[in-house]
């Protein structure tokens, strides 16, 4: 999933590329994805694009008094492409879920593709003339880039939930998804199950800390980089996350992997839990 580094760098490449333009066509591959019908999506055409922005892990694009919001969820993207089809895409064939056309002040025609891999379709798009409008925005809490410390220690001590939790809560904290809390969490040096409540100063303040230093560092990497790289880009600076099975980057051992539900997490154990195994409740299940 596309989190807050990549959703900025997706922000800026927008802001580079589409605003100036004029909204052209918008071809609907699949209706599934719109979750608002009024204002419908086609009163965008003939906008003139005035900006885009992030909204947690949200990208938005405005178009006069209107925003075009969109949650690239597990398997969304945004591609960009300078010679799009001029036919319109037959709905149900293939990842593309929408393509908006631009016409630019230099005369070219590009357009941004909404995709969408695997069968489980989550990619949601809303028009809508505020930002707040979405559900998922109103809820969201502070950024994670904005907050500051003591707000930071706040969220944790108001709440019981692992650290984990606690870091992919966007009602707690906006922006950081699953990866990028695996690599926060190696960074600080604490265990995913750990209790947010009971962090002392000490170790809240290192968390604060990493957790600045991981995204500050992977949006540097990631804005100016053409969208079709920024997946790419975001493996590569990765240290534990998806990398079951790999030395970790800092003392050598594997690194491990807990799962549960559809969804998995990795940690290394001597850096991050005093070498103890967390419990990996897939295989607990299969040990039944």
């Amino acid at each position: 999933m596309p989190e807050l580094p990549e959703v900025e760098a997706l922000a800026g490449f927008l802001r580079e590329h589409a605003v100036g333009s004029v909204v052209g066509r918008v071809d609907i591959a699949a209706l599934s994805v719109l979750k608002t019908f009024d204002p419908p999506i086609t009163v965008l055409q003939g906008r003139d694009v005035t900006d885009a922005a992030r909204f947690g892990k949200h990208l938005a694009m405005q178009a006069g008094d209107l925003w075009m919001i969109t949650h690239l969820s597990r398997g969304g993207w945004l591609r960009w492409t300078d010679n799009p089809s001029a036919a319109p895409p037959k709905p149900g064939k293939g990842p593309l879920a929408l393509r908006v056309h631009f016409f630019t002040p230099e005369g070219l025609t590009p357009a941004i593709d909404l995709t969408e891999a695997g069968t489980k379709k989550r990619l949601a798009v809303w028009v809508v003339h505020d930002p707040s409008e979405v559900p998922g925005i109103a809820r969201l809490g502070p950024d994670a880039l904005a907050v500051t410390e003591p707000e930071f220690a706040e969220i944790l001590g108001g709440t019981t939930a692992r650290l984990k939790t606690s870091l992919v809560d966007q009602a707690l904290i906006a922006g950081i998804g699953n990866a990028y809390s695996d690599e926060i969490l190696h960074v600080a040096k604490l265990s995913p199950f750990a209790s947010s409540s009971k962090l002392d100063a000490e170790s809240v303040a290192t968390l604060y800390q990493a957790m600045r230093d991981v995204l500050t560092d992977a949006v540097a990497r990631s804005v100016g980089q053409d969208a079709a790289r920024l997946k790419g880009e975001k493996r590569s600076g990765m240290r534990v996350h998806a990398r079951t099975g790999l030395p970790c980057p800092v003392c050598g051992d594997p690194v491990r992997e807990v799962s549960y539900a559809e969804r998995s997490f990795q940690y290394c154990a001597t850096c991050q839990t005093g070498g103890k195994i967390l419990a990996d409740r897939r295989m607990s299940r299969l040990l039944k």
